[in-house]
């Protein structure tokens, strides 16, 4: 289990492991939480009380400070597996559904003629339609789209990361994610 990292003002920063969010409690750097506990961590007993230590960690968390570069970084990193993910494991030639090892990244306009290695020039494409396009755009190939490329937002990829979200954290990014995703349907 991840719990999501937002800053002050419930921008999503990072997934975070257990123990990282176990220091961030320990250390009052939790500003607000979201959702039920979803973790309770057990300790000894408190010396000054005599009571059981615990610590209750929520799923969501705001942390309180200065936020990362990386929180504010514009374009997500294009990775295959969020590139699979965002596509839906289809070919946006073919149409078919393909295990992750069945799926390449297509390059719309190879980059051999001057295509960038961007999400809005990378569909997911099956080995054979990316073997029949080959280095051609698709209309010489005479091979048409099924879906348009786009460039996820900051709530689309935290849930591209690929992560085992709970529903808690899922609600709540896809509260932001646009209408128009591939990820709501």
């Amino acid at each position: 289990m991840d719990v999501l990292q937002l800053d002050v003002s419930g921008r999503p920063q990072a997934w975070l492991t257990v123990k990282e969010a176990a220091v961030l409690y320990a250390s009052d750097g939790v500003a607000w939480t979201v959702g039920e506990t979803c973790y309770v961590l057990r300790g000894g007993v408190q010396r000054a009380t005599g009571l059981p230590s615990r610590l209750s960690l929520h799923p969501i968390i705001a942390v309180r400070g200065a936020m990362p570069s990386r929180a504010f970084r514009q374009v997500p990193a294009l990775t295959n597996p969020k590139l699979f993910v965002r596509d839906r494991c289809l070919c946006a030639y073919c149409g078919q559904r393909f295990g992750h090892d069945g799926l390449t990244r297509e390059h719309i306009v190879p980059t051999s003629r001057g295509g960038a290695d961007s999400w809005m020039n990378c569909i997911t494409a099956c080995r054979a339609c990316n073997h029949r396009k080959a280095n051609r755009l698709p209309e010489e190939a005479r091979m048409s789209l099924l879906f348009l490329p786009y460039v996820p937002s900051l709530h689309e990829d935290m849930i591209l990361r690929g992560r085992r979200i709970l529903a808690d954290q899922m609600t709540f990014l896809l509260a932001s994610v646009p209408a128009g995703s591939r990820l709501r349907g």
